[in-house]
């Protein structure tokens, strides 16, 4: 598993992140008469989420090298 974080951190992030949250979706909408149809439309509208939040939060990430893009465009 750690192999796999250090290879491919935001998809690991995201599958981990999905899982949770549709985990969360099926437990809250347990008592709600919902068709399969509505169900599984709304496990792929949250995992989609999941990978948005995971991208989103990609954008504050450093660059692969450890290097600013202030430090590396004042050469």
């Amino acid at each position: 598993m750690r192999n796999l974080w250090e290879r491919r951190p935001y998809l690991t992030s995201w599958v981990i992140l999905a899982v949770g949250m549709v985990a969360i979706l099926l437990w809250s909408s347990r008592d709600v008469p919902l068709e399969l149809a509505q169900r599984f439309w709304l496990i792929v509208a949250t995992v989609a989420l999941a990978g948005l939040c995971v991208w989103i939060l990609s954008w504050e990430d450093e660059p692969p090298n450890g290097e600013s893009d202030a430090s590396s465009s004042s050469e």
